[in-house]
């Protein structure tokens, strides 16, 4: 049984920081891409960032480029996205997602890639 939970979120004022966590379990972690998308009521499922299975990849949507970075601790099963000078657009339900075994999508923000979920967590950022 594949599970992906991700914890970390909260709220923050404009300008903070969160870093948010995904712990996994029941794959090899170093054998799939990753990422981290975010919804808000009404919209698509957006994209944040991905990484590779290895971690020498990363990708990260315009919209956060530069002030969030996603990374992986294949040794601890461990998804981590570091948030930084949060703004009032962030605020989302974000969720943690891993490709397929056996994927070839690489690094992808596109949420069809991406095969498992987890339930979310919460981020609001106040102005």
């Amino acid at each position: 049984q594949v599970q992906l939970v991700e914890s970390g979120g909260g709220s923050v004022q404009a300008g903070g920081s969160l870093r948010l966590t995904c712990a996994t379990s029941g794959f090899v972690s170093s054998s799939v891409s990753m990422g981290w998308f975010r919804q808000v009521p009404g919209k698509e499922r957006e994209g944040v960032a991905a990484i590779s299975s290895s971690g020498g990849f990363k990708v990260h949507a315009a919209a956060v480029r530069g002030r969030f970075i996603i990374t992986r601790d294949n040794a601890k099963n461990m998804l981590y996205l570091q948030m930084d000078d949060l703004k009032p657009e962030d605020t989302a339900v974000y969720y943690c997602a891993a490709a397929a075994v056996g994927s070839r999508a690489g690094v992808t923000l596109r949420s069809s890639d991406f095969t498992y979920w987890g339930h979310g967590t919460q981020v609001t950022v106040s102005s």
